[in-house]
């Protein structure tokens, strides 16, 4: 089974937030500069994973992308099925 780009890269956004779980949200801007993918790119990945109910977004100063529950939770399928 070939993944596309966006899959991965979706993927590694998800490994980025569940890692950080727990400890507040995270901004694309950092997700961008540890993973190596374009802020742009991730904007058009978060669309979709928060419609799904998989990441929430925080508003303001202290603002940015969470999981919506329990990396343990989330499978690797659900982010593929969504993203492809």
């Amino acid at each position: 089974m070939k993944i596309s780009t966006r899959g991965r890269y979706g993927v590694r956004l998800m490994l980025e937030l569940a890692q950080d779980h727990g400890k507040g949200p995270l901004t694309l801007r950092e997700i961008s500069r540890r993973q190596g993918i374009s802020e742009k790119y991730l904007w058009q990945l978060v669309t979709p994973l928060k419609k799904a109910g998989l990441i929430t977004a925080e508003r303001g100063a202290h603002g940015g992308y969470s999981l919506s529950k329990r990396p343990s939770k989330i499978t690797l399928k659900d982010v593929i099925v969504i993203l492809e």
